[in-house]
C-alpha cells in the first residue's frame, strides 16, 4: 500500500489576486526603515504604532515589522511579528494606494489574539485613510 501526497490547496486562478508575502513586499535594510520612520507619517493605536510612506502607483506594498526586547523573549517577539505580517497578508489589496508601512510592536500585544491584533491594525489603517471602505 502506498502513502497518499499530503494534497496541497489549489492554485489561484489567473484572476485571483495572490495573498503571498513574497520578498518583494517586504522591507530588509536599516536604510529603509529609517527612511520610512523619518519621512513617513505615524499613527500610534492599541498594540501597535504605524509608520509609513506613500508609494507611486502601481508599486507593490511593502512591509517591515519591529519588535523590541520589552515585549519579551523570542517566542514572544516571534509570535508577535507573524501576528501582525498575517495581518497585513491577509489585507495587502485593500490599500488605498500602495504604501512602505513599518510596524512596530507596543508591549501591549503580548498574549493578545490574532483577532485583537487585526481589529487594532485595521483600526489603525483605517484611521490614517490608508484601506478602500
Amino acid at each position: 500500500m502506498t502513502a497518499e501526497s499530503p494534497k496541497r490547496p489549489p492554485t489561484p486562478r489567473s484572476g485571483a489576486t495572490s495573498l503571498r508575502l513574497n520578498r518583494a513586499s517586504r522591507l530588509a535594510q536599516s536604510r529603509d526603515f529609517a527612511r520610512v520612520r523619518q519621512q513617513g507619517q505615524r499613527l500610534v493605536l492599541g498594540c501597535l504604532i504605524a509608520n509609513w510612506n506613500r508609494l507611486p502607483d502601481g508599486a507593490v506594498p511593502k512591509l517591515g515589522v519591529v519588535t523590541s526586547k520589552k515585549i519579551g523573549g523570542a517566542v514572544q517577539r516571534s509570535r508577535a511579528r507573524r501576528l501582525l505580517r498575517e495581518s497585513f497578508r491577509q489585507h495587502q489589496h485593500e490599500f488605498v494606494q500602495p504604501v512602505e508601512l513599518v510596524l512596530v510592536a507596543r508591549n501591549s500585544i503580548a498574549g493578545k489574539t490574532f483577532a485583537a491584533v487585526e481589529k487594532d491594525f485595521l483600526a489603525a489603517l483605517n484611521r490614517a485613510k490608508l484601506l478602500k471602505n
